[in-house]
C-alpha cells in the first residue's frame, strides 16, 4: 500500500547550515515580510531547512521525498550524502531515500532564490520568494510501484479524444511502473494490461460521454491504476473539445464560449507565496463570486491544489512556465526542464485548454535566431507530450506585429497597457482592430490589461496616473466595452485579480506592490472595478453595487452617482426620496446636487446598496495621491510660457533632439524607471517603448511616473531656458 506522510513540523531553519536553528513549520518562505515592503531589497540567497526523520516515519520497501516547490534551486542531504538538485521554484520533484535510510536520519535541504544565469525567473515585476513554500511529504510504497521520479510525475498519464457528434470520448490512459501488469478502471470499466519495458497502455471507450462542459456542467472522471503490490493511483479527467476560430474566438464542446477572466500570483498579504489549501479555496470562492470563467495562471506552474479546484469549478485556465522578461543564453535547458515538469504533471487536468511558452520574453532580449529556436524547441516539445492543446504566448506591446516569433505558437495573446503606463485608451482599440485586419486568419486574444489603483485615493475627475479607485473603473469600463465589441478575441485575462508583491516597487502610495487587483492584497476589500466585471459576468447572484464608498468627502455642487449591477433596472433614492430611475447594462450613472450629507440608496427589485456621502469645502487631500502635479497643473495653466523654449508641455521626442534639454530629461526618465522596478528599468531601452514615450509630452510623462512639485517647476524652468 501507498503511504504519504506530510512533514509540517519539526523543522529547523536558517541562513547558515549549521545555524538552522528557528524553528518553523511548512510551507514557509523567509520572504513573507521583506520580500513586500518594498526597496527591492529581500534577501535573494541561500537558506537551509533541516529535520530528524525516524525510523518510523520513513517505513516502507521504498521510501521517496516528494517537494510540491522549492523556490527555487534545492539540494537535498540525507546523512550528508547530496541525492539530488533541482532547478525550477514552481514545479514537483522528488529524491530516492530507499537503502539510504537509518533508526535516525538528518534531512538537510538547502534552498536558493539568488541570481542566477540559467534558472528562470530572473526579471519580472514580483516578488521571487525562497523557500519551501509548498508541502514536502514522505512517499512510501511497495518494491512493486509505479514510477515516482521522472519529472515529479504522477505515474500516470490519461488523454481523452471526444467526437462530439457520436457522443463518445475515447480515453487513452498510460502507467509506468516496475511491475509486470497493471490492472486499469474508467468509468466502472476493469481491464488488466500488460507492462512492456516498463510501460503500459491501454484505451477505454465512453459512450453518451458526459462533457466536462466549463462552469455550466464540470463533470469530472476518474481513472484508477492497482498493482499488485498493492500501490494505487489516481487522477481525474474530463472528456470535452477545445478549439479557436480567428473570428469567433474560442469554442468549448463546439459552441462559442468566450473566455472572459483575470490573471493570479499565488502569494498573499503577510504570507508571501507560502498559502494554504484553504487560502486556494478562497481565492477560488472570489473567482467564482466575480464569474470568470477563464484564468491566466501567471507565470508559472501553481499548485495541484488550485489547478484541482479550477477543474472541479469548470475555469478554463492558461497555463505556463517562467521565461519571462529577459531570455538568457544560458537558460534553455530550463525552459525545457520546466514545461517537461509542467506537462508531466498537469497533463490530465481537464481545465487547462494552452500552454503558454513565455510572458513578454521580448521586454529586455532582441528577437534573434537563439530566442527563436529556444521558442521554436518549446513549441514542439509542447506538441510533442500533447497533441491535443495549443499553445500560446503573451506578448510584450512592443512587439512589433510582423515579428516572426508571433509564427511560432499555434495562437497569440498580447499584454497591452494604452491609457495607462503609455498612451491613450482608445489607442487598445485600434490596436486590435488593426491587427485583426492584418492577420484575419490569425487568432489573437488580449492577455494583460490593468491599471494600479490604492482605495485611499479618489477623484471627481480621475486622470491616468492618480492610482484612484475611480480611475481604475474608467479604465476597466472602457475595456469591458472594448472586449464585448470584438468577439474575435479568444480570450481575456485582467491584470490582476488581487494586488501582488513586486518588492521593487514604490508607487501609488504603497511599497512593494502592485496594485492592479481588483481586490487588494490581504484579500479584504474589492475595488469597485471588481464589482464592473461582476456586474458584466455573473449570472447567478443578482446584485447591486454603489460606487464611490470610500470616495465620502466631496467638494463639488453635484455629484455623479455610479452603479454597477447585472440587472436591467435601477432605482435611485437619496435621503430616503425616490429621485430617478434608468434602464441599462451593467453601468447606470446619474447625477444628484450635493447639498450636505446624503444617504444614498440604489435598489434593482428588492436588491439595493447603500453609501453616505458629504459636501465639504475644500478637496479632501488624503483623496488625492500626487498633489504636486494637481498644484503644477494649476501653476502651470496661470504662468507665461515662452513658446520659443522648451518647456513640460512638448513631446519627449521633440525635447530629446536637442543635444542639452535631451540629456536633462534621460537623468530624470532613467531615475523614474528604476523607481518602477527592476522591469521597468531592463525594458526602458526598448526601441518600441523609446517611440511610444517619444509621442508624449513631458507633463503625461511626469503624472504617471509621480514626479514631486519641485522636481517639475524645476524641470520646466530649465527647459525654458534652452531655446528651440
Amino acid at each position: 500500500m501507498r503511504k504519504i506522510t506530510v512533514l509540517k513540523e519539526g523543522w529547523r531553519f536558517g541562513k547558515e547550515r549549521a545555524g538552522a536553528v528557528e524553528s518553523v513549520s511548512l510551507p514557509h518562505t523567509w520572504n513573507a515580510v521583506d520580500g513586500q515592503d518594498g526597496g527591492n531589497d529581500y534577501y535573494r540567497g541561500t537558506c537551509w531547512y533541516i529535520r530528524e526523520l525516524t525510523a518510523h516515519e520513513a517505513a516502507g520497501e521504498c521510501v521517496f521525498l516528494e517537494l510540491d516547490g522549492a523556490a527555487h534551486t534545492c539540494q537535498v542531504y540525507l546523512n550528508g550524502e547530496k541525492l539530488c538538485c533541482h532547478e525550477g521554484g514552481y514545479s514537483a520533484f522528488r529524491a530516492d531515500l530507499t537503502g539510504r535510510l537509518k533508526e535516525r536520519n538528518l534531512l538537510e535541504i538547502s534552498v536558493s532564490n539568488e541570481d542566477s544565469d540559467r534558472v528562470y525567473p530572473q526579471k519580472a515585476d514580483f516578488t521571487f520568494y525562497g523557500g519551501l513554500y509548498r508541502e514536502v511529504k514522505l512517499i512510501s510504497v511497495p518494491e512493486k510501484h509505479f514510477e515516482l521520479m521522472k519529472d515529479g510525475t504522477p505515474g500516470i498519464k490519461v488523454t481523452p479524444e471526444v467526437d462530439l457528434k457520436e457522443q463518445r470520448a475515447v480515453v487513452t490512459v498510460e502507467t509506468w511502473q516496475n511491475a509486470k501488469s497493471v490492472e486499469m478502471t474508467v468509468n466502472g470499466e476493469t481491464r488488466s494490461v500488460p507492462s512492456i519495458e516498463g510501460h503500459a497502455r491501454a484505451e477505454f471507450v465512453i459512450e453518451n460521454v458526459h462533457l466536462w462542459d466549463g462552469m455550466d456542467d464540470p463533470y469530472l472522471y476518474t481513472a484508477k491504476a492497482c498493482l499488485d503490490s498493492g500501490d494505487e493511483i489516481s487522477v481525474r479527467f474530463g472528456c470535452r473539445v477545445f478549439s479557436c476560430d480567428p473570428e469567433k474566438g474560442f469554442f468549448l464542446n463546439g459552441r462559442s464560449y468566450p473566455l472572459r477572466g483575470v490573471s493570479r500570483h499565488q502569494d498573499l498579504k503577510g504570507k508571501g507565496n507560502a498559502l494554504s489549501a484553504e487560502d486556494h479555496k478562497a481565492d477560488m470562492e472570489i473567482i467564482k463570486e466575480l464569474g470568470a470563467n477563464t484564468l491566466r495562471l501567471a507565470h508559472y506552474q501553481h499548485a495541484q491544489d488550485f489547478y484541482d479546484l479550477c477543474d472541479e469549478n469548470g475555469i478554463v485556465v492558461w497555463a505556463e512556465i517562467p521565461y519571462i522578461t529577459m531570455h538568457m543564453k544560458n537558460g534553455r535547458d530550463n525552459t525545457l526542464s520546466q514545461m517537461r515538469e509542467l506537462i508531466t504533471q498537469c497533463h490530465h487536468h481537464a481545465s487547462i485548454a494552452v500552454w503558454g511558452l513565455s510572458n513578454e520574453i521580448t521586454a529586455a532580449s532582441a528577437v534573434n535566431e537563439d530566442l527563436l529556436e529556444n521558442h521554436r524547441l518549446l513549441n514542439d516539445l509542447c506538441h510533442r507530450m500533447d497533441p491535443g492543446r495549443l499553445t500560446t504566448m503573451a506578448n510584450v506591446f512592443m512587439l512589433e506585429t510582423d515579428s516572426p516569433i508571433l509564427e511560432i505558437p499555434d495562437i497569440n495573446s498580447y499584454n497591452l497597457y494604452f491609457g495607462w503606463y503609455l498612451g491613450e485608451l482608445e489607442q487598445t482599440d485600434e490596436f486590435f482592430d488593426d491587427y485583426h485586419r492584418q492577420y484575419p486568419d490569425r487568432v489573437i486574444g488580449f492577455s494583460e490589461y490593468g491599471a494600479d489603483a490604492n482605495p485611499a485615493f479618489h477623484s471627481a475627475r480621475p486622470e491616468k496616473g492618480d492610482y484612484s479607485e475611480e480611475y481604475q473603473a474608467l479604465y476597466h469600463e472602457h475595456m469591458l466595452k472594448m472586449i464585448e465589441e470584438r468577439p474575435y478575441l479568444w480570450a481575456t485575462h485582467v491584470w490582476n485579480l488581487f494586488d501582488f508583491a513586486a518588492d521593487g516597487r514604490d508607487e501609488g502610495g504603497k511599497h512593494g506592490e502592485n496594485q492592479k487587483g481588483l481586490v487588494t492584497f490581504d484579500r479584504l476589500l474589492r475595488k469597485d472595478a471588481f464589482y464592473l466585471y461582476k456586474a458584466a459576468w455573473n449570472r447567478q447572484e443578482p446584485f447591486v453595487h454603489l460606487c464611490g464608498k470610500r470616495y465620502q468627502n466631496r467638494c463639488e455642487e453635484d455629484t455623479e452617482i455610479k452603479v454597477y449591477s447585472n440587472q436591467p433596472h435601477i432605482r435611485l433614492y437619496v435621503d430616503g426620496v425616490f429621485v430617478a430611475e434608468q434602464d441599462g447594462k451593467t453601468v447606470f450613472r446619474f447625477r444628484i446636487p450635493l447639498l450636505g450629507e446624503h444617504l444614498i440608496e440604489a435598489f434593482a427589485g428588492d436588491i439595493s446598496d447603500s453609501m453616505c456621502i458629504r459636501r465639504v469645502s475644500e478637496p479632501d487631500e488624503t483623496y488625492i495621491f500626487n498633489k504636486a502635479v494637481s498644484s503644477v497643473t494649476n501653476w502651470f495653466d496661470s504662468e507665461e510660457i515662452d513658446p520659443a523654449c522648451f518647456s513640460i508641455m512638448d513631446t519627449l521626442g521633440e525635447i530629446r533632439k536637442h543635444p542639452q534639454a535631451g540629456a536633462i530629461v534621460e537623468q530624470m526618465m532613467a531615475k523614474g524607471a528604476s523607481e518602477r522596478g527592476d522591469v521597468a528599468d531592463a525594458v526602458k531601452d526598448n526601441p518600441a517603448l523609446q517611440r511610444m514615450m517619444g509621442r508624449m509630452t513631458m507633463m503625461s510623462l511626469l503624472k504617471q511616473g509621480g514626479a514631486d512639485e519641485q522636481s517639475i517647476k524645476q524641470l520646466n524652468r530649465i527647459l525654458q531656458g534652452i531655446r528651440k
